[in-house]
Parts: C-alpha cells; structure tokens; sequence
C-alpha cells in the first residue's frame, strides 16, 4: 500500500509538470530542454522560505511560484521572439546554469550534497487534487481565445500575425503558464520528498516530460496525461529496470513514432462529446459484426 501511494503521489507531481510542458510543446510548438529548471526555483525557494525565514507552507509556495514566473518573464521575453530550435538552446543552456548556480551556492542550497530538512506536508490527496486541477487548468487554456491562437500561430505563425495574432504576447503568456504549473509541481515534490539536490533537476528530466507529450498525444491533452501516467509509472512499478529507463522509453517512442506517430490517443480528447461519439461508433461496429453473423 505504501508503494502504490509513494507510486501515485510522485505520478500526480509529474502530470502538473507535463500539463505545463503541454501547453508550451503541444499548444505554441515550442520545445524547452531547461523547464526542470523551473521546478528547481520551486522546490528550493519553497524550502528555503519555511525552513530557513520559518514561512507558513502556503505563503511560502506562492511566494515559490511567483519567483519563478518572474525569472521566467526575464527568460522568456528574449526567447519567445526566437526560432524554435534556438529556444530549446537557450533553454537548455539557462537549465544548466541553474543547476551549477545551485550547486555553487553551498551556503544557502546546500551545494551539491542538497537541501535537507524539508518538512514532510505533500499527501497523496494534494497532490491527486492539484493534479486535478492543473489539467482543469489547461484544458480551459485551450478552449480559450489564448489557446486557439496558440494552436494557430503553432501551425503557421506568419499567417498567425497576419490575422492580428499577438504572437509574442500569446508564446510569453503560455510560457509563464507553463513556467508556473513546473514551479508548483517543484513546491510540492520539495515537501514530497522532504530533500532536493540539483542533480535531479537536469536536462533529462526536461527531456522526459517532453517525451511523455509526445508519447500520449502531442495534439491531446488526454492523451499527454495518459503519456505522464504511464511513463511515470513504469520507472518506479519496474524498479529493478530503472538503469534501463531512457532505453524502455526510447524502444516505446520508436514504437510510436512508427505505428502511431501523432502519439497514443493523437488529436482525440476525454469530452462528453467524443466519449458518446466512439460509443455510437464502437456500437454501430458491434452491431455490423452481430448482423454478418445472422446472416450467415
């Protein structure tokens, strides 16, 4: 029981994670190789303010997260004007410079032996509701006028601007929202795992939360939440596989990527409408079979 709930708890953390890199990868198209980073901020400015200034635990994840949606402002406004490829460049390089800046900071980080002393407040109950409420979050992004100008201007972002698109405005807005739902996730893993070290915040895990969208659905919500669960499940149900973990997830997006290459669930969401429209469809199929079988 113990396991299935240390397995949940990190599972729902992970998902508010790859809600945000959803709506900077799947909605504007955008790649980032440094949002760890983000989540880094969170977890170590969260700790510091209640176990260092003795902050309430409330205040002290809000504070967390603003600071991070600030350092993320500075970040982004000259990244979101860059070609895509060079903004998984500069990201990365900023998530490494995090993780050396908090490495050298021995006196107030821990350096690189961590930050201990976190007081044990994440359940599985705050984390499954937060969860909850960051895909909630995201869904209503996209179904927002934001949101459908991020998936324009991610088709064609000179047709974007030439429709009146903000475009700038629109990639910064979707990349605070992301930066905040990383920072949150960070503020809660923090007081998860009660110790943080910067070696667990490093370019891979960016690049996992990017393969889990891309695994489940680029294009899906659903289906990058289905991707979060199953590839953050597998590393801990399969512990005794865990040195093999990129090699499993590189055998399954190969998979992917040759027999379902818009991902699992591709472009297809968990709404009341597409639920009753594949049972019609799975209904009318059932019904066909039943009807070649009376007839012969």
């Amino acid at each position: 029981m113990a396991l299935l709930t240390n397995v949940l708890t990190q599972v729902f953390i992970t998902l508010i994670s790859v809600a945000g890199v959803y709506v900077l990868t799947g909605l504007t198209g955008m790649f980032s190789l440094g949002q760890a980073a983000f989540m880094a901020i969170g977890s170590y400015a969260s700790g510091i303010f209640v176990v260092k200034l003795g902050m309430p635990l409330v205040p002290a994840i809000i504070l967390a997260v603003l600071l991070a949606v600030v350092v993320g402002y500075l970040i982004g406004y000259p990244v979101v004007r860059l070609r895509r490829d060079y903004i998984s460049l500069v990201t990365l390089g900023f998530g490494e410079a995090i993780a050396a800046l908090l490495t050298r900071m021995t006196s107030l980080t821990g350096g690189a032996s961590g930050f201990t002393g976190i007081p044990r407040r994440t359940t599985l109950a705050i984390a499954a509701v937060s969860a909850i409420l960051a895909v909630a979050l995201v869904a209503f992004f996209k179904s927002s006028k934001y949101g459908r100008q991020c998936i324009a201007l991610r088709g064609d972002e000179l047709a974007a601007k030439a429709m009146g698109i903000n475009v700038i405005r629109v990639k910064m807005t979707a990349f605070l929202l992301s930066v905040a739902l990383t920072a949150y996730s960070g503020c809660l893993y923090a007081f998860y795992m009660t110790y943080v070290d910067p070696n667990g915040f490093d370019w891979k895990k960016s690049a996992d939360w990017v393969i889990m969208v891309f695994f489940g659905g680029v294009n899906s919500l659903t289906g990058s939440t289905l991707g979060a669960f199953i590839l953050s499940a597998l590393p801990q149900v399969l512990r005794g596989l865990q040195n093999y973990r990129y090699v499993i997830y590189a055998v399954l997006v190969l998979l992917i990527i040759n027999f379902k290459p818009s991902g699992l669930l591709g472009e297809w969401e968990l709404t009341p409408r597409n639920i009753k429209r594949t049972w019609n469809g799975l209904r009318a199929k059932l019904s066909g079979k039943a009807g070649k079988k009376e007839g012969h």
